[in-house]
């Protein structure tokens, strides 16, 4: 089966991210994608192994040894997606029209997961093996918290293996991405006192304090435009929630909201984020509490390393970096030698309205998993 076949199979099959899933979701999570990737790749003839990341979201890890070699290599590909519902006709319907494939996941992850079910068919077809140990880790829940490659991390640890290279597929045009930003998330509770609107000096207003944060907030974003690009650009903060009020006669008690951080290659991201909760809780005037869920470093190869430079030219591509997060931040240095972030199809058309991937970027990627994988 082409890229093409593979990739409309795989989209087909909805894997929504809970956090995301409305009404037209289907079945939400990884468990559904996951199962029929075991069985796929089982009749690929892979060593197959399932674990989960969450209940019932589970990682699939492929396994093809060869023992002529020492080398590990491995791919990271996501098996969840973001929401459906702004999305026009079926957005899981895999379409083949106009030299691309449409639907959810279509570029935003299932693209280089799909190059992968290919190459490896027609390899087995010919009776050919990977030059190394080869894994394919489809890992769950990419889009909210890089749960399953922390997952995966923690399984190669356990088992003392070591990667010697890793490619995490995220869409990059088919260009070897050597850095991006860390991402981190944090969230203020605000409390106030209330009271009825028409003697709004009796109580305190949360909603008040809250817009002083964000205030705060907007003049640390405007402060970090002025610094220094790094390799990876400026550190960005953005407002993404806000909540409050109970009702349109009482001055609200209580306001929530959250805050994105992108972080770069030379920033500490805990100390980032105890600098924000510091800001916050002082720019409320009012008692505040602050949740920092857990951090994503920023990721950042040496741009000249021979993998960088030998994928380069299997692709064709010169070498980047990019502006979001990937599951990259998950792996630490003693599980993974040399990792860039790859893959076909750009990252404007993931999480939109409408998703695509050309095919011309599935036969790239196709070309340079063949020769990775032959050796």
């Amino acid at each position: 089966m082409t890229p093409e076949q593979w990739l409309a199979r795989l989209v087909q099959i909805p894997s929504v991210t809970p956090l995301h899933a409305g009404p037209r979701a289907g079945q939400a999570g990884e468990g559904r994608i996951a199962a029929q990737l075991a069985q796929w790749f089982g009749e690929l003839g892979a060593e197959v192994i399932l674990e989960d990341a969450h209940p019932n979201r589970p990682n699939v890890y492929a396994i093809w040894r060869n023992p002529a070699s020492e080398r590990w290599i491995a791919l990271d590909c996501h098996t969840d997606t973001v929401g459906v519902e702004q999305m026009p006709g079926d957005p899981f319907s895999g379409e083949t029209r106009d030299g691309r494939v449409w639907g959810r996941g279509s570029v935003d992850d299932k693209a280089s997961l799909a190059v992968a079910l290919s190459v490896l068919q027609a390899m087995r077809a010919a009776g050919a093996q990977p030059a190394a140990n080869l894994i394919v880790a489809a890992v769950a829940d990419e889009e909210v918290a890089l749960g399953g490659a922390f997952v995966f991390d923690a399984w190669l640890r356990q088992r003392k293996m070591r990667l010697d290279e890793l490619v995490v597929a995220e869409p990059t045009l088919c260009a070897p991405c050597y850095g991006h930003m860390g991402s981190a998330r944090i969230d203020f509770r605000v409390q106030g006192v209330s009271t009825h609107t028409s003697q709004p000096h009796l109580g305190k207003n949360a909603i008040v304090g809250a817009a002083r944060i964000v205030l705060a907030m907007q003049a640390e974003h405007e402060r970090l435009q002025t610094l220094a690009a790094t390799p990876v650009g400026r550190g960005q903060l953005s407002a993404i929630q806000v909540g409050g009020g109970r009702a349109p006669n009482i001055v609200p008690d209580l306001a929530t909201l959250g805050f994105n951080r992108r972080v770069t290659s030379d920033e500490d991201e805990q100390a980032v984020m105890a600098g924000l909760a510091q800001l916050g809780k002082a720019g409320a005037g009012l008692p505040t509490e602050a949740e920092i869920f857990r951090p994503m470093s920023a990721f950042l190869q040496d741009p000249n390393s021979a993998m960088v430079r030998q994928f380069s030219a299997w692709a064709g591509r010169a070498p980047v970096t990019v502006p979001y997060c990937s599951d990259a931040s998950a792996y630490r240095p003693d599980t993974v030698k040399n990792i860039l972030v790859m893959g076909p199809g750009s990252i404007d058309q993931a999480h939109g309205a409408e998703e695509w991937v050309e095919i011309s970027e599935l036969e790239r990627m196709a070309g340079v998993f063949r020769q990775w994988w032959r050796g």
